[in-house]
């Protein structure tokens, strides 16, 4: 199969964008703390998740087989464990990991 530059250039770029936009998503859950009376302490607790994200896009965008596995099991765990409930949250994940898959494999 031929993948020309452009394509190839996709495959890397997508997964990336992907993952930072889906950091901001689950950032925007984190702004209903302002109300609170300890507000800094509640922002900081509800932005661990994307602080988690954060350092697996670090693995993922140097490791593209490393960080797609971690974002699908990731994605599966959530998946599994809320019984097929937060499927907003897990399957951005799982296609975010098969994205950083074909990445590594086509992308380079």
């Amino acid at each position: 199969m031929v993948i020309t530059r452009g394509t190839k250039r996709i495959l890397y770029w997508l997964p990336r964008a992907m993952v930072l936009l889906f950091i901001g998503f689950i950032s925007l859950f984190a702004l209903d703390v302002f109300g609170e009376p300890r507000w800094l302490l509640a922002l900081m607790m509800h932005l661990i998740p994307s602080l988690v994200l954060v350092l697996m896009t670090v693995v993922a965008w140097k490791r593209e087989w490393v960080g797609g596995v971690l974002f699908m099991v990731v994605g599966a765990i959530g998946l599994i464990t809320t019984d097929f409930e937060s499927m907003i949250i897990a399957l951005p994940l799982l296609v975010i990991g098969s994205l950083f898959l074909v990445s590594g494999k086509w992308g380079k």
